[in-house]
């Protein structure tokens, strides 16, 4: 569209009439169509609450979903894309990070009541300014449900956010759940008066079926609400983009399947960075599911113990429900275990927690299927990695985000999976088929894949050769792209942006 490519643009901002409702991959689509049209595209997400999180550059974290965004626009990902990120860590509370690290726990009342107005209220907003300042057009994310009328006075991230930037709104809509005429009206209705005014449009999301079936319905809700409605779009069936909300997970596959690699993925409580395994899912070779169903583990070929938030109460339900002994009896099968992060302590001989960095639980013995004890400390590891493994000299990468230091335990000789860039060796590698790490993202790698599932290549007609998951994924967000501009009035979109 060059006729667009000089236009000032003013932020643009997706809120929902609820969670999962799409925000995340709209702003990544929109992003990506920022950038094909001649502009310098960035996300903003004020606030984020997710346990899928990235490693930026200068060894900061953020929201995995503002990492993908970043890419999708074609810059690197930074925290002032989302300088407040939230992790929880139980059922009523979280560990805040500020700016890419974290400055603590904080409780549900406490940090809604208290902490969400003021301080860090002036940091997002300088957040935002520092990336306006780089990037235009700015392209926002809310959180949740606009209409949360009791969080109003210490929202940071949805309607108040939008005012302080200048940013046209429009509200994204799940047909896919039903309710959506009630959930738009009273999504906007609901507004103060100076925030309703914010409203420019409406986008339906996720719709099955003939899209003409909803041309009255379309009609009806800019009637009933004053706004246009800007996009009907359909269900995205055939285009993989990295998301971030754990609700994903119930869309994956939960059982084995013949004539593959099954790789089974135990289903945490406290599970993080899942997307760890995003490019195993592309995979042709490979069936991978989740499940902490212990008949299920033993179908699999590969179980992969993910990485946890709360890796001591995630270890103490893995004893409880049966799942650690099943581990071990695959262990002993012959089948190959893979600990990732939080994983790769719950295979060694114990995890204890003297400082209550993670709750309550200080000490519990884990698997024992790997000669390491591991400590939880206070300060966090981040920072992103370089790696070769110790046979291949492929350059690979990934990233590192931890709180404990794991020590081989007196008696076992070092083993370790990679030797880092900077000469240190990580992880560690017991026999053929038991091994763990810290670093997230290894499995994005192509060589440590082949030799995952180099014991299985009799059953393997694919050899996976040449497929370029970078490539892959570049694909996905162009495709992305044009299946907004199919479905959205984008000139429309573009006015409204006009300043």
């Amino acid at each position: 569209m060059s006729s667009t490519k000089h236009r000032e643009l003013a932020p643009l901002m997706f809120v929902g009439t609820g969670s999962d409702v799409g925000k995340s991959i709209l702003t990544a689509g929109f992003c990506r169509i920022f950038l094909q049209d001649g502009y310098r595209p960035a996300p903003f997400k004020a606030q984020n609450m997710a346990l899928n999180s990235f490693v930026t550059e200068e060894g900061l974290e953020l929201g995995r979903a503002q990492a993908v965004q970043a890419e999708a626009a074609g810059i690197p990902c930074h925290t002032d894309m989302n300088p407040v990120l939230l992790k929880p860590s139980s059922d009523k509370t979280s560990q805040v990070i500020l700016h890419g690290r974290p400055i603590g726990n904080k409780d549900a009342y406490q940090y809604f009541r208290t902490v969400g107005r003021g301080e860090l209220r002036g940091e997002v907003h300088a957040a935002f300014d520092r990336l306006r300042a780089r990037y235009s057009p700015i392209i926002l994310e809310g959180a949740g449900s606009i209409s949360e009328l009791n969080l109003q006075d210490s929202d940071i991230v949805n309607m108040p956010m939008a005012a302080y930037a200048g940013a046209r709104v429009i509200l994204v809509a799940d047909i896919d759940r039903g309710g959506v005429f009630a959930s738009v009206y009273g999504s906007v209705m609901l507004q103060k008066p100076e925030y309703r005014s914010l409203i420019a449009g409406v986008i339906i999301n996720k719709f099955r079926g003939d899209l003409r079936l909803f041309d009255e319905g379309r009609k009806l809700l800019e009637e009933l609400c004053g706004v246009p409605v800007l996009g009907v779009v359909p269900y995205l069936t055939d285009v993989h983009i990295e998301e971030e909300d754990s609700v994903a997970l119930s869309r994956r596959a939960f059982s084995s399947q013949q004539d593959k690699v099954n790789i089974a993925v135990v289903l945490l409580r406290y599970i993080s960075n899942y997307t760890d395994f995003a490019r195993l899912e592309q995979d042709e070779r490979i069936h991978l599911f989740y499940t902490n169903n212990v008949e299920e583990l033993q179908s699999a070929d590969i179980i992969i113990v993910p990485g946890s938030k709360s890796t001591l109460s995630d270890l103490y339900e893995l004893r409880r429900n049966g799942v650690a002994q099943a581990i071990v009896r695959a262990h002993r099968a012959g089948k190959t275990i893979l600990g990732i992060c939080g994983g790769y302590q719950i295979l060694g001989q114990e995890v204890i927690d003297p400082q209550g960095v993670e709750g309550e639980l200080q000490r519990l013995p884990g698997l024992g299927l790997l000669p390491i004890t591991t400590e939880m400390a206070a300060e966090k590891v981040t920072t992103q990695a370089s790696f070769t493994l110790l046979d291949d000299p492929t350059p690979c990468t990934g990233y590192e985000i931890h709180m404990g230091q794991s020590r081989i335990v007196e008696g076992f000789d070092p083993s370790p999976l990679v030797r880092m860039a900077d000469g240190r060796e990580e992880g560690y590698l017991a026999g053929t088929h038991c091994m763990g790490t810290y670093l997230h993202g290894i499995l994005d790698n192509a060589v440590f894949v082949d030799y995952l599932l180099h014991p299985f290549a009799d059953r393997i007609q694919d050899s996976g050769a040449g497929w370029d998951y970078e490539a892959f994924k570049q694909e996905q967000y162009d495709r992305l792209a044009d299946h907004l501009r199919e479905h959205v009035d984008l000139e429309r979109i573009y006015q409204i942006m006009s300043v």
